[in-house]
């Protein structure tokens, strides 16, 4: 994505036999958000909720139904694959802070667009939570949650590219052996 950026972004538009393409929910948000502009990123493509929650929108494959991945996410909660630390923490932290400064005016950024677009879902439960890559104790899981919803949310409000995701959770990644280090707990009976 970084070295190909104008053939990796062609988005077919969902259902059309002709190929035609549109941009994608936050490339209508990053055009819109950059530029003095009254009307809705929704508003201007015709997306609604209910097309980003079924996938009938633009968008890399595997991360347009958040329905499907959703189900497959409470799978993995409901079997133990994974816990709620991270997931949670970076989805929160996605919405507090798209509600915060997404938007001319602070406060009223659009959380539902925010959630449902890009690849958010898809990072928070498939790609965050990687045993290998994520720390291992429950405050840096946090923690880790935490700093990959900042970073995202600094890639798509104010860098050069409409998505964050996996830049965030790859700069993340790096930071676990700190994380494990800072928040492994202090044994029973061991003096500082």
């Amino acid at each position: 994505m970084a070295s190909f950026p104008a053939l990796m972004t062609r988005w077919p538009v969902p259902f059309r036999l002709d190929a035609v393409t549109a941009p994608t929910p936050l490339a209508i948000f990053k055009d819109s958000f950059s530029q003095t502009n009254i009307l809705s990123p929704l508003e201007r493509i015709n997306y609604t909720y209910l097309d980003m929650l079924f996938g009938f929108r633009g968008g890399c494959i595997g991360e347009t139904c958040i329905v499907v991945l959703l189900l497959g996410a409470a799978y993995l909660l409901y079997r133990g694959y994974i816990s709620w630390h991270i997931p949670l923490s970076y989805i929160g932290t996605v919405a507090l802070f798209s509600w915060i400064f997404a938007a001319k005016a602070l406060l009223r950024g659009d959380i539902i667009l925010h959630l449902l677009s890009g690849g958010l879902i898809l990072g928070a439960f498939y790609m965050a939570t990687d045993y290998v890559t994520s720390p291992i104790t429950r405050k840096g899981q946090l923690i880790f949650g935490v700093g990959c919803g900042l970073i995202t949310c600094v890639i798509r409000f104010w860098g050069g590219y409409p998505e964050g995701v996996s830049y965030a959770i790859l700069l993340m990644n790096a930071c676990t052996p700190l994380l494990d280090k800072l928040s492994v707990p202090r044994r029973f009976g061991v003096n500082k």
